[in-house]
């Protein structure tokens, strides 16, 4: 299995050969559980309890560019050339509320995970020490 930087839609399947791929190479994993959930609250708890933050993230205020520019700092701050973010349980269950809010919401938090992945790959953002970020979400099984 080959572990590429950037973001990557997989089917669950094959998450467990990503994760024992980047364990086989001393890669840092970080998985992010919403518990199905999408919305805003269930992002920035995950990422709180999961991703390392720089600076760190109060938990008073859900404010998107802080989210980010956080998740870059801390991703950046490990001193690593790789990371893997698994997101396995990103779609919402069969029947859950999928209001328009949440909608907007899950699609600013991958937008954001995109992001990170590409401007830390970016040598010029990066002062010359890039990281290769794979982001990988779990695809709805069919």
């Amino acid at each position: 299995m080959v572990i590429d930087g950037g973001f990557h839609e997989v089917s669950g399947v094959d998450l467990p050969g990503i994760l024992a791929e980047a364990a086989r190479r001393g890669v840092p994993v970080f998985t992010l559980s919403t518990a199905g959930r999408t919305d805003k609250e269930a992002f920035f708890r995950a990422v709180r309890e999961t991703l390392p933050l720089d600076p760190p993230l109060g938990t008073c205020r859900m404010v998107w560019d802080a989210l980010a520019d956080s998740v870059w700092g801390g991703l950046h701050g490990l001193k690593s050339p790789r990371a893997v973010i698994v997101w396995p349980d990103a779609r919402p269950a069969a029947g859950a509320e999928s209001s328009e809010s949440a909608a907007g919401d899950f699609r600013i938090a991958l937008d954001i995970l995109r992001d990170v992945a590409t401007s830390l790959a970016d040598l010029r953002h990066t002062g010359g020490r890039p990281t290769r970020v794979a982001v990988y979400l779990a695809a709805p099984d069919e």
